[in-house]
């Protein structure tokens, strides 16, 4: 028993370390998109692929992650994501054009997708209790925060010395996660087998989905070759519903979705996904491209937005044991939803202190939903699931940030109709906050005696079905 502390305290330290390195790449490019295409070229499009081949390939591949941490064991799947993650972002930074850059990019969203699931898994293994393990998910979330916080301030100031040092910086922490790793415990694995199909149907379909809204807002929505992307995502995300739906080895068991809770968590990661990642590469590009600033002071920008979560995400767990989740996950929605409303708003005229002060309401939701939400998810899930349903989880929020790349993108692809493409695409986000938070709201305490997913050690009062 002498040796439990540290153990749990080593697995924590190894998850929040993961969740900060790959939150950390999805932000601290933002801001150095312009040097990058300065120095590689590529216009808009090639600056949508730097961020999507990443998310997107995160997102395509976090489905059978989540199997394959619980397949292996989380340990062992966590290793293996941070190794390809690490060689990846060395490459990234070596990168001598733009397609050897969004190439790297796709394996770095490999190995990010490998890690991510075994995280939540490593949490789930070494906190039993689930008022310790909702602690411990909102310290998880705080290293999100944090990356988060310094990403765009980071990748800033030193895209004024290189914007491949951004890539650089993942080395130290990976190796400093390798370390610790080494004294988590192996974690147990389950036999279950791979779902080619859904794998496949998934990467072509979410592929060709966001090739289509990219390249529609490059040169049309009516040309050949994006109408047939569209048809083509079309088909095979259809094609994924129905082997997941009568497939003998299932990837994602469409059942695990009517968990009312479970559900709800997955639209919320959605469209928590598309405001706030939409909105760091809307304005990284605003202000440089449209203010004239410089990519230090672009980041400096997003510091108010991005800090209040490293104060305020330690508060989000007892305002859910005191209320309950829906009370927390619902405020944190509509005050995001106000932000943006009021960003869009002002982003004409408004001087850019005013902007930036603005985000803070955009970051004080997103510290209230983010733990809440995946707090509520891993507690009422069984515990064989919950690298499945975190990776269904993590799935929504990456393809909620790839296709807001894609479409905020298409959006502002002229530069006269810039401003009024940023405020269509802040609306829109509006609108699904809108949806989620009303979502949110429809949750009620389970009955007294009402079994959950979860079963004893789900631990969630909050009705599954």
């Amino acid at each position: 028993m002498g040796q439990r502390g540290p153990v749990h305290g080593a697995a924590l330290v190894v998850a929040v370390l993961g969740f900060f390195v790959v939150t950390l790449d999805a932000f601290v490019v933002n801001v150095a998109l312009p040097a990058i295409g300065r120095d590689l070229g590529g216009g808009i499009t090639g600056q949508q692929w730097v961020i999507d081949g990443y998310t997107l390939v995160f997102a395509a591949l976090l489905l059978s992650a989540g199997a394959l941490s619980d397949r292996i064991g989380a340990r062992q799947a966590y290793g293996v994501g941070l190794a390809i993650f690490v060689a990846a972002s060395a490459v990234c930074g070596l990168a001598p054009s733009i397609g050897v850059l969004i190439a790297s990019r796709f394996v770095q969203g490999a190995g990010a997708a490998a890690m991510l699931p075994a995280t939540l898994a490593l949490i789930r293994e070494a906190y039993v209790d689930p008022l310790q393990r909702g602690r411990a998910i909102a310290l998880w979330s705080l290293g999100a925060g944090v990356a988060s916080a310094a990403g765009p301030v980071v990748g800033g100031f030193l895209a004024l010395l290189s914007w491949r040092l951004i890539f650089y910086i993942n080395l130290p922490v990976g190796a400093c996660a390798l370390l610790l790793l080494a004294r988590v415990a192996r974690s147990p694995g389950r036999a279950v087998p791979f779902d080619w199909v859904g794998q496949v149907a998934a990467i072509v379909g979410m592929g060709a989905l966001t090739d289509g809204l990219i390249e529609g807002g490059a040169v049309g929505f009516g040309t050949p070759l994006v109408v047939g992307a569209l048809v083509v995502a079309v088909v095979t995300l259809a094609a994924f519903l129905i082997a997941e739906a009568r497939g003998a080895h299932l990837m994602v068991p469409l059942g695990l979705f009517r968990s009312r809770p479970v559900a709800v968590s997955v639209a919320v990661g959605f469209s928590f996904a598309a405001g706030f990642y939409g909105l760091v590469f809307l304005f990284s590009l605003y202000f440089q491209e449209v203010r004239g600033l410089s990519s230090g002071t672009a980041g400096l920008a997003f510091l108010p937005m991005t800090a209040v979560g490293i104060f305020m995400t330690p508060v989000a767990p007892h305002i859910a044991e005191r209320f309950g989740p829906p009370v927390p996950m619902a405020l944190g929605q509509f005050l995001m939803a106000a932000g943006l409303l009021s960003l869009g708003i002002a982003a004409a005229t408004a001087p850019v202190g005013l902007l930036s002060a603005l985000t803070l309401l955009v970051g004080l939701g997103a510290s209230l939903t983010i733990p809440t939400m995946t707090a509520l998810l891993v507690n009422t899930v069984p515990a064989a699931l919950v690298g499945t349903a975190s990776g269904a989880l993590n799935t929504s929020r990456q393809l909620g940030g790839a296709l807001a790349v894609a479409i905020f993108g298409a959006l502002i692809a002229h530069r006269p109709t810039f401003l009024h493409g940023l405020q269509i695409s802040l609306l829109i986000a509006v609108l699904l906050f809108l949806a989620t938070a009303a979502a949110t709201l429809s949750l009620r305490p389970a009955r007294p005696g009402t079994p959950t997913p979860g079963g004893r050690d789900g631990g969630s009062r909050w009705r599954a079905f």
